[in-house]
């Protein structure tokens, strides 16, 4: 099942304004960890807010079901050169030191975090205190997996996860 585009994105979360930070997409590692350069400092390992999509990089763990196709989607929707618009939540890195953002692509609006969720490329995965689009995302995964969109049609085996 491809991405469901345009349906999912008609009404989306806006980007930040005052609050959200400028970036370049430098490289994607997986479906929810991209490096960007942050405006006026280097270049951080971000892992997406949110979200958790299927492994494809995890040492010492198989690829998992849809992780090749999340991945290959994530690339599609942040190319390296992409700008982008981050927004942090409440904890500002996790504990393998990744910094913890929701991100926009500048150009045309699109969150990336919700646009993975709802073409079912990623599952909701929700960790106290960062929960600001929590609700977005449930609502979303639930489009996703009523649809059987991406992973929810492919591996119905997965359950609930987050």
């Amino acid at each position: 099942t491809g991405p469901t585009g345009q349906g999912a994105a008609a009404d989306t979360v806006a980007p930040p304004n005052a609050d959200g930070l400028a970036g370049t997409v430098v490289r994607v590692v997986d479906g929810d960890t991209v490096e960007v350069n942050l405006a006026g400092g280097e270049t951080e390992r971000v892992r997406l807010l949110g979200i958790d999509t299927p492994e494809t990089v995890k040492p010492d763990s198989p690829v998992e079901c849809y992780g090749p196709e999340a991945s290959a989607r994530a690339h599609e929707l942040l190319a390296p050169g992409t700008e982008v618009i981050a927004q942090r939540d409440l904890e500002a890195r996790d504990r393998f030191g990744r910094l913890l953002l929701y991100l926009w692509r500048e150009a045309d609006g699109v969150f990336v975090n919700e646009a993975l969720v709802a073409e079912g490329f990623a599952r909701t995965l929700s960790i106290e205190p960062n929960v600001a689009y929590r609700g977005v995302l449930a609502d979303r995964q639930a489009e996703a997996r009523r649809r059987g969109d991406g992973l929810w049609g492919t591996c119905p085996t997965e359950g609930d996860q987050g």
